[in-house]
């Protein structure tokens, strides 16, 4: 089953925005690195269901124009209208290569996979892969599945991790039949408007702002 692995959260100052949210929420963050292939950066705040907060800002915009990758793309024409908030999630997955397969079977447009990495404070190398269900970021959302090479390096020192989890996405903007198809989810039984994941869910609402539920 696939697992909610973080909230990215457009940010014209990454440190500041984490702290904003750590003041608000009782929660610490801590600074991720660099994307240097992006010209992006980024603070993230870890939870106890095994997810995380992604505080995501550039460090040069020239670069950032410049990538093809679809979230850097999102990201980018979020903060051109100066918007600051919550944009895109991730979804893991350890199966990556059979939901490209899927994608192709069932005629769904896609981008990727993606190979990325950042280089961490420490001077480590994290790296993963991303792949994108085709979508338009001016108007729409649509998650991107993430597989990291290893998962356990991607995670900090248990001290790190704040006690609340990210109970629930709510996402509108797409009809569920849609959103099943492509991810291959089902709705629980009692709430056809839930998709559950193993460490979360997902709450289909009429409201188009993607939000979350910390607690």
């Amino acid at each position: 089953m696939l697992a909610l692995d973080h909230v990215v959260i457009a940010a014209m100052n990454a440190e500041e925005l984490s702290a904003q949210y750590g003041n608000k929420f009782t929660i610490k963050s801590i600074r991720g690195g660099q994307h240097n292939e992006w010209g992006t950066k980024n603070y993230m705040s870890y939870f106890s269901n095994d997810s995380y907060i992604e505080w995501l800002g550039t460090y040069d915009n020239e670069k950032s124009a410049q990538t093809t990758n679809p979230l850097i793309k999102h990201l980018m024409h979020v903060l051109e209208k100066n918007v600051s908030g919550p944009f895109q999630f991730a979804l893991r997955t350890t199966q990556m290569d059979n939901y490209v397969n899927h994608f192709r079977e069932k005629d769904i447009p896609f981008d990727g996979p993606f190979s990325a990495t950042r280089e961490k404070p420490d001077g480590s190398i994290l790296k993963w892969r991303m792949l994108f269900p085709s979508y338009n970021y001016e108007t729409e959302v649509l998650p991107f599945l993430i597989e990291w090479e290893d998962h356990k390096q991607a995670y900090p020192d248990t001290s790190l991790l704040n006690v609340q989890t990210i109970r629930q996405i709510n996402f509108g903007g797409m009809d569920k039949e849609t959103f099943s198809r492509i991810y291959q989810l089902k709705p629980k039984k009692l709430n056809k408007n839930q998709f559950p994941l193993s460490n979360s869910k997902i709450k289909f609402t009429d409201d188009e702002k993607l939000e979350f539920d910390l607690v």
